[in-house]
């Protein structure tokens, strides 16, 4: 149960538009950001909200870790996003891991503001 939980909050992101909006394209580099930091998907699920009266629904994209999870959500029409990656694991320390997936993630938002909260669990 011992494990590393990151969390950020992402405001004011100056990516392209569609890293906020298009839950398979957000969801193929959710999946190329975890087998890069060397973890191991074992499923997930990629949704993107319908539209409202303020622009194009956010999406959640979810993918389940051997280890644990990587999960997104973002907020179009706000330019934010808010990422939870949690890394456990009895046979070894994988907090590089979790710190290499949340990098890959933020960078690819580019946020002017980042509220980051690290937990050690277990």
């Amino acid at each position: 149960m011992q494990g590393l939980h990151l969390t950020a909050d992402l405001h004011d992101c100056r990516c392209a538009p569609e890293w906020l909006t298009d839950s398979a394209l957000l969801g193929e580099h959710c999946l190329q950001a975890v087998a890069a930091a060397g973890l191991q998907a074992v499923a997930h699920v990629f949704h993107t909200f319908p539209a409202t009266d303020q622009g194009l629904g956010g999406v959640t994209a979810t993918v389940l870790l051997a280890e644990s999870h990587l999960c997104v959500h973002t907020w179009p029409e706000q330019r934010a996003a808010t990422l939870d990656v949690y890394v456990c694991n009895f046979g070894g320390d994988h907090s590089a891991k979790a710190q290499a997936l949340m990098l890959a993630m933020t960078t690819l938002f580019q946020p002017c503001q980042i509220a980051q909260h690290a937990l050690q669990r277990g």
